[in-house]
């Protein structure tokens, strides 16, 4: 059942206005149209990058691309690929266009924190491609394996650091605004049962990344502050490990499998569903799958790590629950084929990518299952069969059903459907190329072809057919997003004839015009949810719409600070890499960049420049209302959004300073890293600074209750003194950081080494809690929160609490242990 709209009527919009209404916009369709745009970018970028590759490798002893020249594209290739293609635009792009829309709402829960993240995942694309001009990009593999990173050569691996980092913060924004957007508000009956699965998906995805991605943080900032400054907890010439690096990469790079499977898993259900006309098999089963995965995933990712020497009771544990997490996987597959036997299967390009992906899928697990057995990890890791495996779960695994999603929903995007002849050649070139390109590479690895090698010699065993093969795979995939791009562009050129349910589907995205109005939904919706099909159930039961007058709906407006925060921290990204001390080189220590001391000065410019930037921008974005009316606030909690999103989000600070007080401990315990008793730092000044935390965090409670009270003036007093007190503690750690520092080297001690990472990195966040503290304490001071608009306080109160629980940890183990 579904009310009808005329379509939105309007003229052609210059290219000026179109970036300008970018840069503004709060409306999540218009945020996760740029995110599928820029994803289809980086998967245009990627796959040139690949071609290039395959050309290399068609023939023994090519020199179209060689040494470091090859390194940095393969390095690139995979970087862009996975971080701005598979994980984006799943999760993000369509994502934020129809998880609102799914749960019947206007919005995620956060607007504004929507556009900034969009446009970090967009500047931190920049930063990344902006490695040329230090030097050229990094030649490590995108897995940047510790000490390859520090090669004298490697300087394009700083800027990549900040790059993932800049990348993270806005997926780590995404992810709570996505969890707090489901918990907060569905529409009003719509339990957590009644949800569709492409939001159960999204949700659990949300969740893995919370808790998942702080290994990628630490070891992207362990790695940047080593080349910076030498801190390291890794330089074996300090007792370390080099291989705990890679505890921490794969901590989230074997999660990110899953980030990149689940939200299509969602959507592999929605087109089975739909073009089926069957309910899904399996509801329930497939979300206690895709929770299952979530949990699962987090203990498998030793499995990459089998060949480097880990003991054997780590190998077969990990081994063990390798195997398990194939089981929910399974299960999924098995919930999509029971959903497509026996129904009135429509034949469209949506169901044939959904068929193509559930065939490549399945080979594509069973080879995953394989490497998860030790004895074959040890013959095949580090060859082709790895790089086949990979390719045949992710390019043509859930690459497909990206392809699908956008078949699938463009409908509902563009008001216009895809072309389906030019669909079913972009399909068959994509099925017929992946094939020939990935398939010869299976055999490759078991013939012994290693990965990363940028050339072979010829008369091994059908090295060079094998080879060829693969390469002709490549381009065939190559014309196939040709095809696409052309599909795409002549689809655009149709007019809008697409009806609010061209495929007939019962969620309520279905339920509004094609494409959707900026308001959504002009209806209010029955407040009874019998099942994840409303639009069904509501038609069965004679339910119907209630019209609503468009005129009432107020939504939040449009702001240019989100998107000018996310523009300062590029320029900031920058001159913290090429401008922010100098690189480190363990044979001379700190040093410039060479002939590089231009862009040094430069560099130095831009941050100093980006700083008072961004604070403005920050602070005009938290003084500027959300709406330009005063409007009731509703949830499905009694929480508001921010402090929703703010506790979703500290899910990702525990996990971080959980990651890296795990290795610490781990080389405490070990005694690899053992204090200096001379030199450690002062007992007596660390539990001054605990008293000054434990008691900011009494003054920023209670200015919490004063502001809910509606004390206004002495919940801005607490503020102040908090505020005051995080400074005195600020100006105690400076004093204890340049007096240790001045008596130790943390290049000699892993113990001080680990000290000034973790400690300082604590320090850095006081520095933050405290900027959180300060926008509250500037909205109550310019009257900006009232009854309708609470301002920030409940979600820098809870950020503020966090930092001084992970003091106090902080104080157990460095300075008490």
């Amino acid at each position: 059942m579904t009310v009808r709209h005329s379509p939105q009527v309007a003229g052609r919009k210059g290219f000026g206005a179109v970036i300008w209404d970018m840069m503004n916009t709060v409306d999540h369709k218009k945020i996760g149209l740029m995110y599928i745009i820029l994803s289809l970018v980086g998967l245009a970028v990627g796959g040139i990058l690949a071609v290039m590759i395959r050309l290399q490798l068609a023939l023994p002893d090519q020199t179209f691309l060689v040494g470091n020249i090859y390194n940095q594209v393969l390095t690139m290739h995979a970087a862009v690929m996975l971080f701005f293609f598979l994980i984006p635009i799943g999760l993000f792009g369509f994502g934020n266009y129809f998880l609102p829309l799914q749960l019947g709402v206007r919005d995620v829960a956060l607007p504004r924190l929507n556009n900034f993240a969009v446009w970090s995942f967009f500047f931190s694309l920049v930063l990344a491609l902006l490695a040329i001009v230090g030097g050229g990009y990094p030649t490590v593999g995108w897995t940047f394996y510790y000490p390859l990173t520090l090669d004298a050569n490697q300087t394009g691996v700083a800027i990549f650091m900040m790059a993932i980092l800049f990348n993270g913060l806005g997926s780590l924004f995404g992810s709570a605004n996505f969890a707090a957007t489901v918990m907060n508000l569905r529409a009003e009956g719509m339990s957590l049962w009644q949800m569709p699965i492409f939001a159960w998906s999204l949700f659990a995805t949300a969740i893995l990344q919370l808790i998942s991605l702080s290994g990628l943080t630490a070891a992207a900032l362990t790695t940047f502050l080593e080349i910076k400054l030498g801190l390291s907890m890794y330089n074996a010439d300090l007792g370390a490990a080099p291989v705990m690096f890679q505890q921490f990469f794969w901590f989230y790079s074997h999660p990110a499998v899953y980030v990149m499977l689940l939200p299509y898993l969602g959507i592999a259900a929605e087109i089975a569903s739909t073009m089926a006309r069957k309910p899904l098999f399996g509801y329930r089963v497939m979300v206690y799958s895709i929770m299952a995965i979530v949990f699962v995933s987090l203990l498998v990712w030793v499995h990459h790590m089998f060949a480097v020497g880990v003991p054997e009771a780590w190998q077969i544990a990990f081994m063990i629950a390798t195997l398990i997490v194939a089981v929910p996987t399974g299960v999924k597959i098995f919930n999509l084929i029971g959903t497509l036997w026996g129904g009135r299967i429509m034949m469209k390009m949506p169901t044939l990518w959904l068929v193509g992906f559930i065939f490549n899928f399945l080979i594509g697990g069973i080879t995953g299952v394989s490497l998860g057995m030790i004895p074959f990890d040890y013959q095949v890791t580090a060859s082709y069969y790895v790089v086949a495996h990979f390719h045949n779960v992710m390019m043509f695994g859930t690459a497909f059903l990206a392809m699908g999603a956008l078949y699938y929903w463009w409908p509902k995007m563009t008001g216009r459907f895809l072309d389906e002849k030019l669909g079913r050649v972009h399909f068959w070139l994509f099925m017929i190329g992946s094939w020939m390109t990935f398939l010869p590479q299976y055999i490759l690895g078991l013939l012994g072809m290693p990965r990363r090698y940028y050339t072979y010699p010829a008369g091994n065993y059908a090295w060079t057919e094998l080879n060829f093969i693969s390469t002709i795979g490549a381009l065939i995939l190559l014309a196939g997003g040709a095809v696409m791009v052309w599909t795409i562009l002549q689809s655009m050129r149709k007019p809008i004839t697409a009806g609010p349910n061209p495929w007939g589907g019962y969620t309520l995205e279905w339920a509004t015009s094609s494409p959707p109005p900026a308001y959504n939904f002009a209806v209010d919706f029955p407040k009874t949810f019998p099942s994840e099909r409303p639009l069904y159930d509501w038609e069965k039961n004679g339910e119907t719409l209630t019209p609503l007058d468009p005129k009432t709906i107020h939504l939040p407006v449009d702001s240019p600070w989100p998107f000018l925060t996310a523009f300062a921290l590029l320029p900031m990204t920058f001159g913290m890499t090429f401008g922010w001390f100098t690189p480190y080189l363990p044979s001379t220590g700190l040093q410039t960049w060479g002939d590089m001391t231009g862009l040094f000065k430069f560099a130095s410019a831009l941050l100093y420049l980006s700083i008072p930037l961004f604070f403005y921008a920050l602070f005009k974005w938290a003084g500027t209302r959300e709406y330009d009316v005063p409007v009731a606030h509703h949830g499905l909690t009694k929480y508001e959004n921010g402090f929703l999103g703010m506790s979703w989000f500290i899910i990702s600070e525990v996990t971080l300073f959980g990651i890296l007080l795990a290795g610490f401990i781990y080389y405490r315990a070990t005694g690899l890293a053992v204090p200096d008793p001379v030199s450690r730092p002062a007992m007596w000044l660390a539990i001054l600074n605990t008293i000054v935390l434990v008691s900011s965090s009494v003054t920023i409670h209670t200015a919490e209750q004063m502001q809910h009270q509606g004390r206004h003036k002495w919940a801005r007093i607490l503020m102040f003194i908090t505020l005051l007190l995080g400074a005195l503690f600020m100006s105690f750690q400076v004093y204890e950081f340049t007096l240790f520092g001045l008596e130790s080297d943390w290049k000699q001690n892993l113990w001080q080494s680990c000290f000034f990472i973790i400690v300082g990195l604590h320090g850095l966040h006081i520095l933050i809690g405290a900027t959180g503290v300060a926008l509250p304490f500037y909205q109550s001071l310019t009257g900006k929160i009232d009854k309708y608009n609470h301002g920030s306080l409940a979600p820098a109160s809870m950020y503020w609490h966090l930092v001084d629980a992970v003091w106090l940890l902080i104080v157990a183990l460095f300075y008490a242990w």
